[in-house]
């Protein structure tokens, strides 16, 4: 129970101390484990876990949508497409049980992980 407690504490501080480029970084990483984990639990047939994880997943792709500064321009509203997109699909996903739309999303987020990584140099 305390372990728990401390490792809370400790990931809130290590949230706070990160670069918000690496806070991207991370976000698109969450993004990938959840995914994992959703797609596990429709192989497994287990919807509840399913539903969990596809809802932790799109809940991170929201959160990338508010930081989204639209002054940058075209490559804001770009993603901001892009990011409503894959919610759409983790949706369809999550009704249909279809682990190819979660593996759709998932080589999207890849993809944009390593455009991050090599476009912030972030180690």
């Amino acid at each position: 129970m305390y372990s728990n407690a401390a490792y809370n504490i400790y990931t809130q501080n290590n949230v706070n101390i990160e670069s918000p480029e690496k806070l991207v970084e991370m976000m698109y990483e969450g993004v990938l484990r959840f995914n994992a984990q959703a797609k596990k639990a429709i192989k497994d047939g287990v919807s509840g876990k399913k539903v969990y994880w596809i809802n932790r997943s799109i809940s991170v792709i929201v959160e990338l949508i508010s930081i989204l500064d639209k002054s940058h321009g075209d490559i804001a509203l770009y993603l901001d497409g892009l990011y409503n997109y894959q919610i759409q699909l983790l949706s369809i996903a999550n009704i249909e049980n279809n682990t190819e739309k979660v593996d759709e999303v998932s080589n999207v987020f890849k993809g944009l992980l390593d455009a991050w990584k090599e476009s912030t140099n972030v180690a």
